[in-house]
């Protein structure tokens, strides 16, 4: 099989270097790795997975050099409202960590800027944020001018005109001290989908994630820090359905292991509710096949070499996804408020 780039995704937790690091012992290899610093902890139900990589890690993995930190809560759903007020407090802590070091900007100007399409719901979370944070500019206006500035460009396609193009014109007017670009984001792991808060100080490259990018949006490109902050809402079509077999296939496997145990007999149902993803999947190669011993990753790339050309080659948003952007939006919307009311007073 020739080897294939089927990881198109905008997490940097999702790179192959770091994919290569899941387990316990890798993950202390990576956090020795030259170029490379790694840490991981959890707070009450959120990972922290924090990575700065310097200019040897640039050249080692082709990520900018950085900081990138990723909040994760594997349990998330759109009714959990604790559970989004935690990420959203952990946004705020880790935000003003991360701004710590801009000088001027308790008395200076913020550029906060929505990139996406508002007219999709799963690229509108970057705009349904700057329609609510708009309520909170009049606190920072008075006749000497605003400190805080709100914009959402559109997208390409809407305008006819680049958003990088749209934001540089803005930071040359504005002169900001800081901008902060929020962005939906695409993943290659559908457990992370709207699970998964992603912050960097190295900027964006918009669109990338699903094979469109556009301008770079960073601070050696508009010449002040940029802190891009992203909500993954798709994942690759091929991917989700590798993990629907690896489901089916951890359900199957797990069905043959327990019918040999004699408490199987006292079962009513001939459903499993919870499959063991350990399970000995050497028993399905009779039924199905080498592929079924496959990592994960190649079978992905076995779908993604398969649909390149085909209609199912799409990227896919949960279905819950209107409630998810218009709880982000509310969610972030409270974050940055309370950042910069901190900030300033």
């Amino acid at each position: 099989m020739d080897k294939y780039d089927f990881y198109r995704t905008d997490l940097l937790v999702e790179h192959e270097e770091m994919v290569r690091h899941q387990t316990e012992k890798e993950k202390e290899k990576l956090k020795d790795s030259e170029g490379i610093q790694f840490d991981e902890q959890r707070k009450g139900r959120v990972i922290l997975t924090s990575v700065k990589i310097n200019a040897e890690g640039e050249k080692r993995i082709g990520k900018k050099a950085g900081s990138y930190l990723t909040l994760t809560n594997p349990t998330l759903t759109h009714t959990d409202r604790e559970g989004l007020e935690e990420m959203g407090s952990m946004l705020k802590s880790k935000l003003t960590e991360m701004t710590a070091g801009i000088p001027n900007l308790k008395t200076g100007k913020i550029l906060m800027v929505g990139l996406g399409n508002r007219e999709v719901t799963p690229d509108a979370v970057g705009p349904l944020t700057m329609d609510r944070l708009k309520e909170i500019v009049p606190m920072y206006y008075s006749d000497e001018g605003s400190e805080l500035f709100i914009y959402a460009p559109g997208v390409t396609i809407q305008t006819g005109l680049e958003t990088a193009d749209f934001v540089k014109a803005l930071v040359h007017e504005i002169k900001p001290d800081v901008l902060i670009v929020i962005d939906a984001l695409a993943a290659r792991d559908s457990s992370r989908l709207c699970k998964t808060i992603q912050m960097t100080d190295t900027g964006i490259h918009p669109g990338s994630g699903v094979g469109n990018s556009r301008k770079e949006l960073s601070k050696k490109t508009l010449g002040i820090p940029v802190i891009a902050i992203g909500i993954p809402t798709v994942v690759d079509g091929p991917v989700l359905i590798a993990d629907a077999i690896n489901t089916l296939f951890s359900y199957i496997a797990t069905k043959i292991e327990e019918e040999s145990h004699p408490s199987s007999r006292l079962s009513v149902s001939p459903w499993l509710h919870e499959p063991n993803k350990d399970a000995d999947r050497t028993k399905l190669i009779p039924i199905f096949g080498d592929w079924t011993s496959w990592p994960h990753e190649e079978r992905v790339q076995l779908f993604e070499e398969v649909l390149s050309n085909h209609d199912l080659n799409t990227f896919i948003s949960p279905k819950e996804i209107d409630s998810w952007a218009s709880l982000y939006a509310e969610i972030l919307t409270d974050s940055f408020s309370e950042w910069i009311e901190e900030l300033k007073n």
